[in-house]
Parts: structure tokens; C-alpha cells; sequence
């Protein structure tokens, strides 16, 4: 058992020597839900530089997860890191590890502070940190609604007693400006409405008048958090004051962002003018609001990816009790079956999620090249869910929260499709548990990830049988045996690619009589390929898929791209594909990194870099156009020169007094 602040109880799990330190160690305690604290007893301790706060409060909001150093680099430093600022993160954890444990020697690793998984942990359970005794209570008190309104109103208040003002008050607004942080007020302004809703009609309006007060004041744009706050001053016989809150939300909506009142607070105030009576019957009155169904239809012929969409499945189930919605963001290179993937996944869990779908294609990658802004996304998805045009906000940061205020409280799936990058989707992601928001994109979002603990899935290409098994169910399981050669040719060819398949597929359906053969034939020619698998229509033309994604490339990158589709070899390392470049090692690093981040390049081992078979014939192709034969002779003898010279280096390992021809210069680091 452990004592809060207030002198309330919460049970606790046995500590576990996995997750805790051993029990000799000195008793520590933390607080984030305010100023950031430490003790050690009765005594506080000076916690030093406000880069070590800020650390030891992004290690508290995420206490027994690990951090990435990306993800501490990206809070201390924002978009500007110095060159040194992994290893300043370093020396931070070692003033902190001594901090908490004055007896370390200088390198030791300490048992509060362990490196895990690329970054650090915060070894503690729920007695040692606020935050954590914040959850337990709230999600306590979740389970005990249904049964027990007015007990769950009190374990909610317990809760909100726990904070002290802004999570990591004390430290830099662009600190705390940062997603980690926001996403732990809205756990608060969350929790403030839940428990609103539990302990209003319940009559524990006294109880909640603080907490709603100051939730109030830290969002004062918030409808529902304002309404809830109209409503307990009213119950608690400050009818004036409530009227008064209500006309002063009303007059700042208007200058802040141009628009009336929503719904939910028009109701609060003329519940308060009617009088106790309608106060009673409509505590939260009631709204009708519309059910959007936007998902496209389901693929009928949706084959393969057990394992991925078994692990997709199970991460709906988390919105069921998670104080945040449960986000699946899947990638992959062009025509891999992503939005197919995303959709079936939908319609699985669909009937969890009563309140409605909403659907938009981003088209971050398309024909068009008319990337969609958040701002216009967010406006048809208000348009979907009821907002009049003139009520919608002009700024797109006023409609994210209204769109977020819309959602608060309703199950809604939300599938942001074609995905450009995070910044585009960051503004439509619901802001409260019980969503399940799934995003598609060729580029890796590993800032969805680290800030909203996104789920990430990666689609690879499908293995023959599964190409087999997709042809059969397009084209009909007797042609595929009837020629079970020409069957093995288009598979291999078409190396896995649900689009490329799909493509060959549409062409045999469409053309019965035609052998399969002939179709292979046509992939197999030494002039055919991806020229086979083009088409009018830009969405199933392979070769335009793929210039959708070559075109975000920078220069450097997409002349990497190019030069790499010329060699035969399966893969290269980062040296060779230097050499082809003729450039420093450290200008080529960052060039692979962007082409793998854009799922143009695969990565089939730790430093090493391959490109699909399609991928190759397109980057070859752009090649002999773009770069031509004089330029693509020079990359070819660079990357010669580099493993003739590379060669010897690892057979002085073998023959040690044997002397090596010279050659050109290694690319430099």
C-alpha cells in the first residue's frame, strides 16, 4: 500500500526486482505532475542544469518505458541538436545516475537509470512516481463507472489531486511544448471530463470545482472541459458565475477564432437558465451527432499477411482502456499493399468502433502531385461530423481542436491514407482513448513512434506462394495449374509485388483466351519489364507508382537511387555506395537513410543496402536517361576501384606480408 498526498490509499503490485530497484537501495520519490521534483527521504534533491530537468521529466511521463536518444535529442534540442548532443546526453545521465545515487562510482551504470533499447529507462513501479499513480487511479477508476458512478467520481478527484500545474512546470515552454508532454495534459483534461461526467449526476460538484477551475484556465478553448465547469457551478448554486463562464468562453471563441459555440456548451447554458430541474435530467445534455461511414469497401480478394494483420488486430483492443488513442501507422514501398492492408484491417474491427469511420486519401504520393494539407483534411472532416462551414475555425491549429473535441468521448476509427510525412497527419489524430487511428505511408514515421506512441508495421513483398495463392484467387485456380511454368515466371518477375501481380492479374482477366505464357513472355523480354506493366491508368501503371515516391527524393539521393539500379550485385555497403557516388562516406549515409526512410531502398542486413528487382529496373532506367552511359561507366569503375582496393585490406588479414597493388583512393568518412 502506498500513501498519496492526500492521504488516500492505493494498492499496489509487489515490486518486482525486473522493474524496480533492490530494496537496499535509497527510497526515492518523483513528481512530474507539476514542477519537477525528486526526494530522498524527507530530504529533496537538487536536480542541477535545466537540460538535466527536462531529461529527467521526459524519463518520468514515459517511467519503466525506454526513450530513444532521438526522441531525448529532439526534447532538449528541438530541430537545432548540436554535433555533440549525444554525447551531452550522456554526461546528463551520469550527473543524474549520481544524482540519485551519490554513492555510483564516476562509470557506473546505476540502477535507476538503465540503457535500454538505444536510449534510457526509468526503473520505478507506480509508488515511486506521481504520473504513475495518476494512471492506476484513473484507470481504477474507468472500470469502476459502470458499476459505481459516484465511487469512480472520488477515484477520479484522488487522481487530479495528484497534479500541481503543468506537467514539467518549470521548464521551457518549447520543453513542454514538446508531444511527450502534451500528450500527458491531455491525459489530465481527459480525466477532467471523465470524472465530470461520473460525479455530476452524482451531486459531487463541490469536489470537482477545483480541478474543473484549473483545467478551465490551462484550456481555455476546451468546449467540453468549459461546459462541464458551466454545469458544477451551477449545480454547486453559483448560477451567476456559470453564466458568467459561459459568456466569456462565447466571447472568446468569437476573437480567438472566429466562431459561435458548439453544441455541447449551448446546451450547458440554457440548462442553467432553465433551472436545477433541467440540470438534473441533462447533466451532459444530450447532442445528436451524425455518424460518418467513410471506409472504402472492403477487397474481396484480400490474401496472406496472417501474422501482420494478427498484430494488427491486437492493437485495437488497447482503445478499450487506453488513456490515448491506439495508433497503427503502416508502411512500405510503392504497390506493396499497404492501403489494402489498412482497409481490410478496418473493416475487421469496425463494429468496435460505433460512433463511425472517417476516410482520406492524403496523397502525399500521387499522380497529381496535390499533396492534400491538414488544414483542407481537417475541414472534411468536420464538414463529415456536422460543423457548419461558417462555424469552421480558419486556423488550422482552432480546427484540430475542435475536430478533437468532436471526438472526445465517441469510438471513432479514423484512416489517414497516403500519408506525405508526420506533420500532415499530427493535426487530424484523435486526441482521446477509445479511437483507433490507422495511417498508410511510403515514408517511415518514426516521430509518430517516439512522440505518439504509434505502432509501427512494415509490409514486405509476398514469398511465391503467396503470389501463387493471390493469382489463383484473381485469375482462377485452373489457369494457374494449367501452366504452372509461365505461373512461375510471372511470379518471378514480378518479385512478390501485390501491385505487379495485381497488374499481370487484371490483364489476364480481361483477356480470357490469351495462354498465360503470352504474358510472361512479355515480362520476361529483355525490352519488357516494367514496361509490361504499365497501363493509362496512372494507379495501376507500376513505373508511375514508382516516380511518385522518386520524386520527394533530394538530388543526391535520387542520383544514388539511379546509380545503384545499374549494378548486378544484390546489395552494397555504405563504402561502395560511396564509391559509386564518389563522394565522403559521411555525405553518403544520410542519402541511404533518406532512401530507406522512403522505402526505395530495402535494407536486407545491419549496413547493407539493396534495391527490389522492379525498383532496380525503374532506377536503371532513369539512369541511362537522366545520368547516360559516359556517367554510369565512371560509377561503375569508381565502385571496381573501391573493392580492388577493399580486397587486399582484408587479405593482409590472411597473408599479412604480402603486398597489395594500389589503386584510387577510399571514399572518406
Amino acid at each position: 500500500m502506498t500513501a498519496n498526498s492526500n492521504g488516500s490509499r492505493l494498492a499496489m503490485a509487489p515490486a518486482s526486482p525486473s522493474i524496480r530497484p533492490d530494496a537496499s537501495a535509497p527510497q526515492l520519490r518523483f513528481s512530474v505532475l507539476g514542477p519537477v521534483r525528486v526526494w530522498r527521504g524527507d530530504d529533496e534533491i537538487d536536480l542541477g542544469s535545466p537540460q538535466q530537468r527536462a531529461l529527467l521529466a521526459l524519463l518520468l511521463v514515459r517511467a519503466g518505458e525506454p526513450v530513444g536518444l532521438d526522441v531525448i535529442v529532439d526534447v532538449l534540442w528541438g530541430v537545432d541538436p548540436p554535433n555533440t548532443a549525444v554525447n551531452v546526453v550522456h554526461r546528463h545521465v551520469g550527473v543524474l545516475r549520481r544524482l540519485l545515487e551519490p554513492q555510483l562510482a564516476v562509470r557506473a551504470p546505476g540502477r535507476w537509470l538503465l540503457r535500454s533499447a538505444g536510449g534510457y529507462r526509468l526503473v520505478c513501479v507506480a509508488g515511486d512516481v506521481d504520473v504513475l499513480r495518476f494512471r492506476a487511479l484513473i484507470q481504477r477508476a474507468r472500470h469502476t463507472t459502470a458499476t459505481d458512478a459516484g465511487r469512480a467520481a472520488t477515484m477520479f478527484a484522488e487522481a487530479l489531486e495528484l497534479w500541481h500545474g503543468v506537467c514539467a512546470a518549470g521548464l521551457d515552454a518549447e520543453v513542454r511544448a514538446h508531444p511527450v508532454f502534451a500528450a500527458c495534459e491531455r491525459e489530465f483534461l481527459t480525466a477532467v471530463r471523465e470524472a465530470a461526467d461520473a460525479g455530476l449526476p452524482a451531486g459531487l460538484a463541490h469536489r470537482l470545482l477545483p480541478v474543473l477551475q484549473e483545467a478551465a484556465v490551462r484550456a481555455p478553448l476546451d468546449e467540453p472541459v468549459q461546459a462541464r465547469l458551466v454545469l458544477a457551478l451551477a449545480q454547486a448554486g453559483q448560477q451567476a458565475e456559470a453564466l458568467a463562464v459561459a459568456q466569456r468562453v462565447r466571447a472568446r471563441l468569437a476573437d480567438d477564432l472566429g466562431i459561435d459555440p458548439g453544441a455541447e456548451l449551448t446546451a450547458a447554458y440554457t440548462a442553467v437558465l432553465r433551472g436545477p430541474a433541467a440540470r438534473t435530467t441533462a447533466q451532459t445534455p444530450p447532442v445528436p451527432r451524425p455518424r460518418p461511414a467513410q471506409l472504402p469497401a472492403d477487397p474481396a480478394t484480400f490474401v496472406g499477411r496472417r501474422a501482420v494483420l494478427a498484430h494488427a488486430l491486437s492493437l485495437h483492443g488497447d482503445a478499450n482502456v487506453a488513456a490515448t488513442v491506439v495508433i497503427g501507422a503502416i508502411g512500405g514501398m510503392a504497390g506493396v499493399g499497404k492501403t489494402t492492408l489498412a482497409v481490410h484491417w478496418a473493416h475487421q474491427v469496425v463494429d468496435q468502433y460505433a460512433d463511425g469511420q472517417l476516410y482520406v486519401n492524403l496523397r502525399g504520393f500521387s499522380a497529381d502531385a496535390d499533396v492534400m494539407s491538414p488544414e483542407r483534411a481537417l475541414r472534411g472532416f468536420l464538414d463529415a461530423l456536422g460543423v457548419a462551414p461558417r462555424d469552421i475555425p480558419s486556423e488550422v491549429d482552432a480546427q484540430s481542436a475542435l475536430y478533437r473535441s468532436l471526438l472526445h468521448g465517441r469510438r471513432m476509427l479514423v484512416l489517414l491514407d497516403n500519408a506525405r510525412d508526420v506533420h500532415q497527419v499530427r493535426p487530424l489524430l484523435p486526441g482521446a482513448g477509445g479511437c483507433l487511428a490507422i495511417i498508410t505511408s511510403r515514408n517511415a514515421m518514426p516521430g509518430l513512434v517516439a512522440a505518439e506512441g504509434a505502432r509501427s508495421l512494415t509490409l514486405d513483398v509476398w514469398p511465391a506462394e503467396q503470389a501463387r495463392d493471390f493469382l489463383a484467387r484473381r485469375i482462377g485456380a485452373d489457369r494457374v495449374t494449367a501452366e504452372p511454368h509461365a505461373v512461375d515466371q510471372i511470379v518471378a518477375v514480378c518479385a512478390g509485388l501485390p501491385l505487379a501481380l495485381a497488374i499481370v492479374a487484371a490483364r489476364a482477366v480481361t483477356n480470357p483466351a490469351f495462354p498465360l505464357a503470352v504474358t510472361a513472355s512479355e515480362l520476361c523480354d529483355v525490352h519488357g519489364g516494367l514496361e509490361a506493366l504499365g497501363g493509362a491508368d496512372p494507379v495501376t501503371n507500376l513505373r508511375a507508382a514508382f516516380s511518385w515516391s522518386y520524386r520527394t527524393l533530394s538530388p543526391d539521393a535520387a542520383r544514388l537511387f539511379r546509380l545503384l539500379g545499374t549494378l548486378t550485385e544484390p546489395d552494397v555497403g555504405v563504402r561502395a555506395a560511396a564509391s559509386i557516388l564518389g563522394v565522403a562516406v559521411h555525405r553518403t549515409r544520410p542519402l541511404l537513410t533518406e532512401l530507406t526512410t522512403a522505402h526505395l531502398l530495402q535494407q536486407p542486413a545491419p549496413g547493407r543496402y539493396g534495391l527490389h528487382e522492379l525498383l532496380a529496373a525503374y532506377a536503371a532506367e532513369l539512369a541511362a536517361t537522366l545520368d547516360g552511359p559516359v556517367e554510369i561507366e565512371r560509377a561503375r569503375h569508381r565502385f571496381v576501384d573501391y573493392h580492388m582496393q577493399a580486397a587486399p585490406r582484408a587479405d593482409r588479414l590472411l597473408q599479412p606480408r604480402r603486398v597489395p597493388p594500389r589503386f584510387g583512393p577510399l571514399p572518406r568518412r
